[in-house]
């Protein structure tokens, strides 16, 4: 799949110029490119996703949060550092939180949160979480933010990609909530946190030298997530 010429290049709102982040990501991208300007993405965009797709998504996004809420926990006692610690605890009951607001969410979308936590996880989800947090647990606090980051920096780029499109509907489009949401200054703000992050890992934890396995981690990660946006399409 080819990238649109008006899609920012590169994704360099990310990252440094020759870190790790930015090699991780160019590094895959047909991969990249096929997440974060999914067919689903671009529904997103101008509002015409079709509804059952969103609210299947929201539902399994209500079971990622769980499980992501437990990556963040094992990178706690992966942390490299009492500073690490902390930010990491601190984002396990912000993410936690945020299950709350989903459920709000879902709730305004017509979806009850009897419905929400009855649904079993789907494969999609199943494998994705697993997989992040396999890395985590077989590897190092590394192993673990690369498997993380798609997820974090891949949702701010979505959105950054949405801003530019051409097609994209604004006014009356469904979806807009969602893309203020991945747009904000907040969130794009945490997004590059997190990519400066992976690049002070990469200087202080070997990134160079292990740059193939991070490198299939993360592409891994961008396939998976390409494959959670499609669950949505297939269920509609």
């Amino acid at each position: 799949m080819g990238t649109p010429a008006w899609i920012p290049a590169g994704g360099h709102d990310f990252g440094s110029e020759g870190g790790l982040y930015r090699r991780l990501r160019d590094g895959c991208a047909a991969e990249w490119v096929a997440y974060t300007w999914h067919p689903f993405v671009q529904g997103l965009s101008d509002g015409t996703l079709p509804l059952a797709a969103f609210r299947t998504y929201l539902i399994q996004d209500y079971l990622f949060l769980i499980h992501f809420a437990r990556a963040k926990a094992l990178a706690v006692f992966k942390a490299e550092s009492i500073e690490a610690m902390r930010e990491k605890t601190a984002s396990i009951g912000a993410i936690l939180a945020e299950t709350s607001l989903h459920l709000t969410y879902c709730a305004e979308w017509g979806i009850p949160e009897a419905v929400v936590r009855g649904t079993p996880e789907s494969a999609e989800t199943v494998s994705y979480t697993r997989y992040v947090i396999d890395r985590g647990l077989a590897g190092d606090i590394l192993d673990l933010e690369v498997a993380l980051a798609p997820c974090t920096v891949g949702y701010a780029e979505v959105a950054l990609r949405i801003l530019a499109d051409p097609n994209r509907r604004v006014e009356g489009n469904p979806y807009q909530s969602w893309i203020d949401s991945y747009s904000s200054d907040s969130y794009q703000a945490m997004a590059r946190a997190a990519a400066a992050r992976i690049d002070a890992l990469g200087e202080s934890h070997g990134g160079a030298a292990r740059f193939r396995t991070l490198s299939a981690t993360f592409a891994e990660a961008a396939r998976l997530e390409a494959r959670f946006w499609q669950q949505g399409l297939d269920a509609a």
